[in-house]
């Protein structure tokens, strides 16, 4: 997900152009940025390219404050230099010497404080939101598979959208997009105002992306070169893919994973049986699998991820069964995304036939105090 922070800051320079003739007029220079120090009526920050830029605060100048999400300047309170603090974001306008200091006549401030208990909010939405996979567009409503389910997704012309990046596995590029780019077999993500049945939502927020999902069983490792070999069942091509640093590996212990397939359902014909068991030895990640312990059928898999313990390329073996979500990106290779070892019993428990159980790209970060927003079965 893109910096929150930045983003309203980016909002309010676009705010500076409706300011007053009288100021616009003494606007020659306008720099906005993250406070780094403060010195008196002297204030540095450093803007979203690394520059380094000296403000000065004229004592006549209007400094005031926003909150997070501001798109005008109506909700702006009076503050002074001495309200400014570090981790604070800023706009300055005024007249500059050079590249690297500013004599500000204006000075719009957003606290850090605020910005983040706006994303802390933002994020216990996404956990609570929907998401599954795109089923179809119908003028400002997205119908969304998520297991056997179909979700509503309805969009207003306040809805902000947003595309995962093609040539990144980072979340936080997702890049402004809009609702003619989502199309059918897109993977979705929404937080807004979920239905008391979860059945439905109106969006706030919605993000999408093209993704692959893979699962099977690797039949080869190599760290050296970053790769993974595994047969997709879904499609039982052999494939290669790339594993890098920034890609999340997770295990699920064995008994969170049987839970899991119980509640999925199905005796399957999935993972053939004499499959490595991959899971890590009971009590290896036992917080994650008894938080989950009490939950509903049909919680989201990929919301417990950030709770189960890490590994590396090089613990995973030949055998052991994985899922894996995946960005195609500048590569003829798919790159790993999110990797989950030690499912054999997740994907054993889909039914002959059926698409294998998925993960979702997003890590929101935490689990959903919802119990997920999306169905066990479908990618998210």
């Amino acid at each position: 997900m893109l910096d929150i922070r930045f983003r309203q800051v980016a909002a309010l320079v676009a705010l500076s152009l409706s300011a007053p003739m009288a100021i616009v007029a003494q606007a020659a220079a306008r720099q906005a940025g993250t406070v780094t120090a403060v010195d008196g009526n002297a204030v540095t920050i450093k803007t979203a390219a690394g520059a380094v830029v000296t403000v000065t605060v004229a004592p006549d100048a209007k400094v005031v404050q926003v909150p997070p999400g501001a798109k005008d300047l109506s909700a702006a309170t009076p503050a002074t230099v001495s309200d400014v603090a570090v981790g604070d974001k800023v706009l300055a306008n005024g007249t500059a010497a050079d590249a690297s200091s500013l004599n500000a006549v204006r000075l719009i401030v957003m606290k850090s404080t605020d910005i983040t208990a706006m994303h802390a909010a933002e994020q216990r939405e996404w956990q609570r939101g929907l998401g599954g996979l795109v089923k179809s567009v119908d003028g400002t409503t997205i119908l969304v598979a998520s297991g056997a389910k179909t979700l509503t997704i309805n969009t207003a012309p306040d809805t902000v959208f947003r595309r995962y990046a093609e040539d990144s596995v980072d979340f936080a590029n997702a890049q402004p997009s809009s609702l003619g780019s989502i199309h059918p077999g897109d993977q979705l993500r929404a937080r807004g105002t979920v239905a008391d049945d979860r059945m439905s939502m109106t969006a706030k927020e919605v993000v999408t992306g093209s993704f692959e999902n893979l699962s099977g069983l690797i039949s080869a490792v190599d760290p050296s070169s970053g790769t993974l070999t595994l047969k997709d069942l879904a499609t039982k091509k052999t494939v290669t893919v790339v594993v890098t640093g920034k890609s999340d590996l997770r295990n699920i212990p064995a008994d969170a994973a049987a839970r899991f397939a119980a509640r999925s359902g199905g005796a399957g014909a999935g993972v053939p049986s004499g499959a490595a068991a991959g899971a890590r030895p009971a009590g290896a990640g036992a917080e994650a699998a008894g938080a989950y312990s009490g939950r509903r059928a049909g919680f989201d898999l990929s919301q417990m991820l950030s709770r189960l313990p890490t590994e590396t390329l090089a613990d995973l073996k030949p055998g052991q069964a994985v899922m894996i979500v995946a960005s195609q990106g500048g590569s003829s290779k798919p790159t790993a995304i999110t990797l989950l070892s030690g499912v054999e019993a997740i994907l054993s428990a889909t039914p002959a036939g059926q698409q294998p159980i998925t993960l979702s790209p997003w890590n929101i970060g935490g689990e959903s105090e919802a119990g997920g927003g999306e169905g066990a079965g479908g990618p998210r």
